[in-house]
């Protein structure tokens, strides 16, 4: 009875000490797709609230057809979102290129770092009708 006793408790070891292993070796991978995730999420959101802005009329504080008003800085964001100073829990948000009459660029620069030292950075592209937007990674 020692024996399967001792068996026993060395599998329960096995089974405690293994997932810890599996997660410390996955946890950082894990924690920048998450983020990726997240902030792909947040820009999306942040993509329609850009189109609705530019089909709304002028008169009623949208873009009338354009997105000029979108300017580069925190004043142009806050047409979009009240998220403070274009941050959350994700990363941070910025009209990285002032709108045009044709398109805006969206940046979000994540919590989780790659390689290279740099911080996970997204970039959206918005454009007018007709012509799909593009998501792309930056680092």
């Amino acid at each position: 009875m020692g024996q399967q006793s001792l068996i026993l408790a060395l599998l329960a070891i096995l089974m405690v000490t293994n997932p810890m292993a599996i997660n410390i070796t996955t946890g950082p991978e894990n924690a920048l797709s998450a983020n990726l995730d997240a902030i792909c999420n947040d820009l999306v959101i942040l993509a329609a609230r850009a189109q609705q802005y530019y089909h709304r009329p002028a008169a009623l504080g949208g873009g009338g057809n354009s997105f000029a008003g979108l300017t580069a800085d925190y004043s142009g964001l806050a047409k979009l979102t009240s998220m403070p100073n274009g941050k959350n829990a994700n990363g941070t948000y910025i009209i990285s290129c002032a709108g045009t009459l044709n398109s805006v660029v969206l940046e979000a620069v994540g919590r989780e770092m790659v390689s290279g030292g740099n911080y996970l950075t997204m970039r959206i592209v918005i454009r007018d009708e007709g012509r799909p937007d593009s998501l792309y990674r930056v680092y």
